[in-house]
């Protein structure tokens, strides 16, 4: 019987072998987007890729994952982007603002780009329900993005 869904725990044997992957994540929020990146970066690796073939890049905000990733994409050096940031409900509408831009900016590159780019963006209400998906009691967001990159980089390339 087929699998219903995403499997965090599977890494497609050594499909990343000789990809190269650049991580840009976010410096705001970055006890979060830091720990979210590690574990992007051991999927990674546990997925057959090399130390050497694994970059990341730091970049102010959520919104500025845009950017970097559309400038990454122009470099063509990349089997795959993976865009990690996280992005806290506060007092004002700023929220929804800059989370309706990071994912129409990220969006949009998937549309145009031979580049897959992973959407790493947690969007919560709370830094508690942030530090929940970093392999807390709501699972190992980081692995599934970098999980996620080595399948879309498979995809890509065939």
């Amino acid at each position: 019987m087929a699998s219903k869904g995403f499997n965090p725990t599977s890494v497609p044997g050594e499909t990343a072998r000789g990809r190269k992957f650049l991580i840009v994540r976010t410096d705001w929020n970055s006890s979060i987007t830091a720990a979210l990146a590690d574990s992007c970066h051991m999927a990674l690796l546990d997925g057959g890729a090399s130390e050497a073939d694994i970059f990341e890049t730091v970049v102010p905000g959520a919104f500025e994952l845009v950017y970097a990733s559309a400038r990454a994409v122009e470099q063509g050096a990349w089997d795959a982007i993976i865009a990690i940031g996280c992005v806290v409900r506060g007092d004002t509408p700023h929220f929804d603002y800059i989370c309706q831009g990071v994912t129409q900016g990220i969006a949009q590159l998937n549309t145009q780009a031979r580049t897959p780019i992973i959407y790493g963006v947690l969007t919560v209400n709370t830094y508690a329900q942030a530090e929940d998906r970093c392999g807390g009691a709501a699972g190992d967001k980081g692995r599934e993005f970098g999980l996620t990159a080595i399948k879309m980089a498979q995809i890509a390339s065939s």
